[in-house]
């Protein structure tokens, strides 16, 4: 699959590293596509390209730059766009929530996107690495579209991960809190610790 990675920090170069080694040509999307160094496997072009050219794409970047993103093209025509970011404002405090989530606010500026949910319950240390207990943890995705989440179920299963439905995309008003404890528990923790699901 031709997938755009738009953000190359932490949590895109993670998920691109991923991805090449799947099996999937993975291109990153870049204001600076000349300085930025591409994951080996990978390839670097500017922002709008990368998206035009790609089945899915991956927002791997700061909530308050997703707008700039999505307004570069007019009609997604279609694409699943994986949103993984987070609205997270001064104090690691949510900035949305109850009655919407980042990724409702991605679904509306994105025009003609599939939106997903995933990639933003944990971070970059558990995306490198997914084996707790030799098993992938848990990645919740959440969508509206039932081929989107098909899509993103491939894609999580790709990193590592052992994927959970979520529900609507309207699910991401809790998947964002969650990050958010995730986040919060850091400071005690470390970065490589993870929350999933357990059944029995």
């Amino acid at each position: 699959m031709k997938i755009a990675v738009i953000g190359s920090g932490n949590v895109g170069g993670a998920l691109g590293a991923a991805w090449v080694k799947a099996g999937h040509q993975v291109t990153f999307g870049s204001r600076n596509p000349s300085g930025d160094k591409p994951v080996p496997g990978s390839s670097v072009t500017d922002v709008k390209s990368a998206i035009e050219n790609a089945e899915a794409v991956a927002l791997a970047i700061p909530f308050t730059a997703v707008a700039e993103v999505t307004k570069q093209i007019p009609d997604w025509k279609n694409k699943v766009l994986i949103d993984c970011t987070n609205p997270l404002g001064p104090g690691l405090a949510l900035s949305l929530g109850f009655n919407t989530s980042a990724g409702e606010q991605v679904a509306t500026q994105a025009k003609g996107a599939r939106v997903v949910k995933a990639f933003n319950t944990t971070g970059f240390k558990n995306m490198e690495n997914q084996k707790y207990g030799g098993r992938g943890v848990t990645m919740f995705y959440a969508t509206d579209d039932s081929s989107a989440a098909d899509v993103a179920e491939l894609l999580v299963r790709d990193v590592g991960f052992e994927p959970q439905f979520a529900g609507p995309l309207k699910q991401a008003r809790y998947l964002e809190p969650l990050a958010a404890l995730w986040i919060s528990l850091g400071p005690r923790l470390g970065l490589e610790f993870a929350i999933t699901i357990a059944k029995r």
